[in-house]
């Protein structure tokens, strides 16, 4: 494979399922050349939303998981969690073969009790992948190489970011990053109710909203400085900012926050058991 890629060859990619993540990620793996359209084969149930996908990418359709298998050297697993054994039954993969598994909830352990020869890796994506600008933890099963861990950051970098972390670790960023989108856009939606309460238009409200999410976002990373950092810099002497902060800091927000995020690692790790 690697030589391939030295001679300019893009690695073949096949897809089971071709919902909205998994849209989001071909088109990301074609935006940033790390696979032609016509290196994309994809198969999913339904055949219309196959067809829609096939004709507005330029990808290859398959007429079932054992063609993806047949034509792809990696293999992105994105249909639902009860949907991943009928959609491997029959499959037989060597260790040629890496299929990289979104399906939230379902284990290593369990996938390659379904493909014992494959390289298994588990990734949990989040939504922000439709923009490019995903963050996602992957975990590397007991057949991977060592050239393997580089290979899933390359395909996941086309959508966003991807950290590698112990599987057990991905329960947490299921709770933090993958569920995350939803627990920004709650306080997103707080932040344009309030200034509208302040007598803002909704249209300004909502626009200087995502764009202090975003601003302030690109500032701590481009800058490489801490959220106290920040806060310190904003916050003058009796200044607008400390009147505000000081509501924040005398509520139980950040307990709350923490209290989210641990709700939804706990339900992760329930989920994983009754798979």
């Amino acid at each position: 494979m690697k030589a391939a890629r030295k001679q300019g060859k893009m690695e073949s990619i096949g897809f089971i399922g071709a919902g909205n993540m998994a849209e989001a990620l071909m088109r990301g793996l074609i935006a940033a050349k790390v696979a032609h359209s016509t290196a994309i084969t994809a198969y999913d149930v339904k055949q219309e939303r196959l067809t829609s996908v096939v004709k507005s990418m330029g990808i290859n359709a398959a007429a079932g998981a054992a063609e993806v298998f047949a034509k792809a050297d990696t293999i992105i697993l994105a249909v639902k969690p009860q949907q991943a054994k009928e959609a491997l039954r029959g499959i037989s993969a060597d260790s040629s073969k890496m299929v990289i598994s979104i399906l939230a909830g379902v284990r290593l352990a369990a996938l390659e009790k379904l493909l014992p020869e494959a390289r298994i890796v588990r990734v949990m994506p989040n939504l922000a992948c439709i923009v490019r600008k995903m963050a996602a933890g992957f975990s590397l099963g007991k057949r991977c190489t060592g050239d393997d861990a580089d290979s899933v950051k390359r395909i996941l970098a086309s959508s966003g970011i991807a950290l590698e972390v112990r599987e057990e670790q991905l329960d947490a960023v299921t709770g933090l990053s993958g569920s995350g989108p939803a627990f920004v856009a709650y306080i997103a939606k707080a932040m344009i109710a309030a200034g509208i309460e302040q007598g803002l238009t909704i249209k300004a409200a909502e626009e200087l909203t995502l764009q202090t999410l975003i601003g302030t976002a690109e500032l701590l990373r481009k800058k490489e400085m801490k959220p106290e950092e920040l806060i310190k810099m904003v916050s003058s002497p009796n200044g607008t900012t400390v009147a505000g902060l000081s509501i924040m800091e005398d509520s139980d927000v950040e307990d709350i926050i923490k209290e989210t995020i641990a709700a939804a690692t706990r339900r992760s790790v329930e989920l994983g058991k009754k798979e």
